[in-house]
């Protein structure tokens, strides 16, 4: 059963998801919040298993109640080195919120879905960011490579030298992520089986330190690794 909380300052939002989730199979909705701030507390004593977070929100906007939650493990700072502790976090946003999608991921979100979403896509979201996977849409990529066209990143040294641990096959493959490329498209692409590119993809994972493919991306662009404009 996966456990869910929403929040957003909008009553008619919060009840409304709440009511579409409750009604999947295999979903719970564990409780609601009205501001970031809430939706801290409210993650550190329900421990769910996603929260849906809104961007704007009084007494503590989105990112920051994400930053907050993913840093203390839900909370509970005894928890905070547990990544089993923490809650995945999925923002909610509009189209006209486009500058703080990055910031969001960032954040340390595994993902993003649009407020105007078709509910089967909500459902489908949260099960996807529940099972341990990043919801990055090829969309979310373009906004990721249109930020860094515009203020290109001074990478540090330490991200430099962690991709040195890559071999030229996994950083050839981390490329393709950053371009948005699925499993299958990867796998097409490199005439390789896509267990084969799964495991690709757990190995960069593991050696960069990175829990999901949403942190790959980032990291990615923010390296130099793959450069706005540039495949």
């Amino acid at each position: 059963m996966i456990s869910c909380l929403i929040a957003d300052d909008q009553a008619m939002v919060r009840e409304g998801f709440g009511a579409l989730l409750a009604a999947q199979d295999g979903i719970r909705v564990c409780g609601l919040a009205a501001d970031g701030a809430e939706a801290v507390r409210e993650a550190q004593r329900l421990r769910p298993d996603v929260v849906l977070m809104d961007v704007r929100m009084p007494v503590m906007d989105g990112l920051a109640a994400t930053r907050r939650l993913l840093r203390t493990g839900a909370g509970n700072p005894a928890a905070a080195n547990s990544a089993a502790a923490n809650p995945r976090v999925l923002v909610l946003t509009t189209f006209d919120l486009d500058e703080y999608v990055y910031e969001a991921l960032r954040s340390g979100a595994s993902g993003f879905i649009l407020k105007d979403a078709p509910s089967a896509e909500l459902v489908h979201a949260v099960r996807v960011v529940a099972a341990g996977e990043a919801l990055l849409a090829p969309s979310v990529t373009r906004r990721l490579i249109a930020d860094f066209t515009q203020r290109p990143p001074s990478p540090p040294p330490a991200v430099s030298n962690r991709l040195s641990e890559l071999t030229p096959r996994e950083a050839e493959v981390l490329r393709l992520i950053a371009r948005g490329l699925s499993n299958a498209e990867i796998s097409d692409l490199l005439f390789i089986a896509e267990q084969t590119t799964k495991t690709h993809v757990g190995r960069i994972l593991m050696k960069l330190g990175l829990r999901d493919r949403v942190q790959a991306v980032v990291l990615a662009y923010e390296s130099g690794l793959v450069e706005p404009g540039r495949g």
